[in-house]
């Protein structure tokens, strides 16, 4: 049977052979197929919604009961110390500089930023962490992390070791292990922290915190809560080099 017309040119019957042939087929192949490319894909979504909720989803019921408590006994506190500040603020407003109100108000100022800044030593509510590193494997970004993990978490006063822990604290790897401010530290390491004890000790143990950074370095965090502890190292304060006060606000440098 001719495939071609009288002039040479190929006949409908076949290019109808060759679209039937080129056109998809339903068969149970491509059924499975896009049955997987469906699983597949529904997979995926659910992973990265699963990814993506990661964090107070993998907590159990009572320790999200124990992070709302914190979280409104922290609000309720920031609350009194707002109403505290205003009544003091009233009070200075309406008093003369040398007034019983004002001297005691300037005394507190000056011990908080004595604590601050490490020159005062400070007592109160806290908690001791310790890290125990045999292998070695905690480094100083480790360290670092976990200070500041403690201040995110509301720690006021704090050291590790024989070093008082202010806002210029810097860690280091040496060759004689790591080092606070210049001053080499032994393991296991032990930080001293002042503040409330509950939310720190959640703080630490929250999913992929410092407790586990430290154990997928191969140590151990050890935690204890105390209703009152002592921060008694001192850090020396050195006058500033460049830094000066300047007495008048300026909208920018000249």
């Amino acid at each position: 049977m001719s495939t071609q017309e009288p002039d040479g040119r190929p006949s409908t019957s076949a290019w109808r052979r060759v679209y039937l042939m080129a056109r998809p087929r339903f068969t149970r192949a491509n059924a499975f197929a896009l049955l997987l490319a469906c699983l597949l894909g529904f997979a995926i979504a659910t992973q990265v919604r699963q990814t993506q909720a990661q964090g107070l989803e993998d907590l159990r019921q009572d320790e999200l009961v124990r992070i709302l408590d914190d979280v409104t006994q922290n609000g309720n506190r920031l609350d009194d110390e707002v109403e505290e500040l205003e009544s003091t603020r009233d009070g200075l407003a309406d008093s003369e500089g040398n007034s019983p109100e004002a001297i005691a108000a300037a005394k507190e100022r000056a011990d908080t930023l004595g604590i601050l800044s490490g020159s005062e030593r400070a007592t109160g509510p806290g908690i001791t962490l310790t890290i125990t590193d045999e292998d070695g494997a905690v480094d100083a970004a480790t360290l670092l992390d976990t200070v500041q993990e403690l201040r995110d978490a509301g720690a006021e006063a704090m050291q590790v070791g024989d070093v008082r822990i202010v806002a210029s604290t810097w860690f280091s790897d040496t060759d004689d292990g790591i080092t606070a401010d210049g001053e080499t530290l032994e393991a296991p390491y032990t930080f001293t922290v002042i503040g409330d004890p509950q939310t720190m000790s959640a703080a630490m143990e929250i999913p992929g915190g410092v407790s586990e950074a430290v154990r997928s370095k191969g140590g151990e965090a050890a935690i204890r809560e105390f209703d009152s502890i002592n921060v008694e190292a001192l850090h020396s304060n050195s006058s500033p080099r460049y830094a000066q006060p300047d007495p008048e606000p300026t909208d920018g440098s000249d």
